[in-house]
């Protein structure tokens, strides 16, 4: 009984691209707090170690050496509405907890020079749908973690101006169920799940300009890192007599995480306030083809190619921070407020479960305290809703997506 299962092995993407109802494609910005209570921007803005990930140019006018522990929470479901019958049906996903970790290190013999490490999960989240969803063909469980490991320096080429370069290492793993459209006797479905480790590497500059006044400016690219999966795994689990037709075995991919260039500015009209814009191009136009190498190929597990299509974007995200100050102390006290706009990489037809991304606005507060001059807490939270209807072209999946998503963050911090 041969069975087309190309849609199958077009949803290996979400390795790569889990519900993520808090970013554009799979590209996520939960990597700092005071970022996210701003609308996730501040490449601009020095505040903390989490400059790093945000603009490395940034991190030699850093003041002190610096700790920086965050996590935040995510609550995010989906409901869906299929075109034809009208049923309802939600995710069942746990609660997501993405982290960061920086240590930023000014040299003491060289004060124009700065160095650090920081570790980030930029992709990683569980998505489950309910038993017996309509697109339980397409997907019935995603579970991936993404880590991004990278060293950086940064050095003050004059008083105004720095320059910050990181290398960047990524390595991840990803599991993906799916029920399959046959039947044991006792009138249960087949099933098949993806598994895979993928690795690769990437960098991350930034040019951070600080002319004195009420202006800053920076101006960062994270490149593109090319993920090789290196020990892919297919599992089938079906009748019997249709065993030979799905063999398991090992599979051979790639996937292309994108390039993403920020220009941000920072205006400061008065000491105790701050105004950020950041814009975003992310190029997911490389993003066009996904291809599978099956170890084991029959008539109905074929190696395949499929045009995915993706789109570059553009984001804006922009925020406000107010200090306050008493006399001449400096401020123990930060309150934040932001918010933003995205188009979405994902053309019409395109549109998947793991990956119900829409164009989307969102807003975010936050504030911080600090307890003494070296120890200090962030906080944030961040809201969106999406919705986007669609009939995927490959799976013939026809409905309408609903997201809803809440993101809590804190964050430590310890400065010396």
């Amino acid at each position: 009984m041969p069975i087309n299962v190309k849609f199958l092995l077009l949803l290996f993407l979400s390795w790569i691209s889990p519900v993520y109802v808090f970013c554009q494609g799979f590209q996520v910005n939960f990597q700092g707090q005071k970022q996210q209570g701003m609308g996730c921007s501040g490449s601009a803005l020095v505040q903390d170690a989490s400059v790093l990930f945000y603009n490395p140019g940034g991190a030699c006018f850093a003041s002190k050496r610096e700790l920086n522990v965050a996590s935040t929470p995510i609550f995010a479901n989906v409901m869906y509405v299929d075109s034809s019958t009208q049923q309802v049906f939600r995710t069942e996903n746990p609660v997501g907890t993405p982290f960061s970790c920086y240590a930023l290190i000014k040299s003491q013999k060289f004060h124009r020079l700065a160095y650090g490490l920081s570790i980030t999960t930029p992709f990683g989240s569980t998505v489950q749908y309910e038993e017996d969803w309509i697109g339980r063909f397409a997907l019935t469980r995603l579970a991936m973690k993404v880590f991004h490991l990278q060293p950086t320096m940064s050095f003050k080429i004059t008083d105004n101006l720095g320059l910050g370069a990181g290398l960047v290492w990524s390595s991840g793993a990803v599991s993906l169920q799916k029920d399959l459209p046959v039947q044991f006797d006792d009138g249960t479905f087949g099933a098949a799940e993806i598994s895979g480790k993928a690795s690769g590497f990437g960098y991350n500059l930034g040019i951070f300009y600080n002319p004195g006044g009420v202006l800053t400016a920076g101006l960062s690219y994270r490149s593109g890192i090319h993920m090789a999966i290196s020990s892919g795994q297919v599992e089938f689990n079906v009748p019997e007599a249709l065993a030979p037709n799905f063999p398991n075995g090992a599979l051979a991919s790639s996937l292309p995480l994108p390039s993403v260039t920020t220009l941000g500015i920072n205006l400061r009209p008065k000491n105790n306030w701050n105004v950020v814009l950041d814009v975003n191009w992310v190029g997911w136009k490389t993003y066009d083809t996904l291809a599978f190498d099956y170890e084991n190929n029959t008539p109905s597990l074929l190696d395949t190619k499929s045009a995915r299509n993706y789109k570059n974007i553009i984001a804006f995200r922009t925020g406000i921070q107010y200090a306050v100050q008493r006399n001449d102390e400096d401020p123990k006290v930060w309150f934040r407020l932001g918010g933003g706009f995205g188009f979405s990489p994902v053309k019409a037809g395109y549109l998947t479960p793991e990956t119900p991304d829409a164009n989307r606005w969102y807003g975010t507060a936050g504030f911080s305290y600090a307890f003494s001059p070296h120890f200090s807490m962030d906080a944030s939270v961040y809201l969106t809703r999406i919705q986007r209807g669609d009939t995927n072209l490959e799976t013939g999946l026809s409905g309408t997506f609903t997201t809803i998503a809440l993101a809590p963050g804190i964050g430590l911090n310890y400065k010396w």
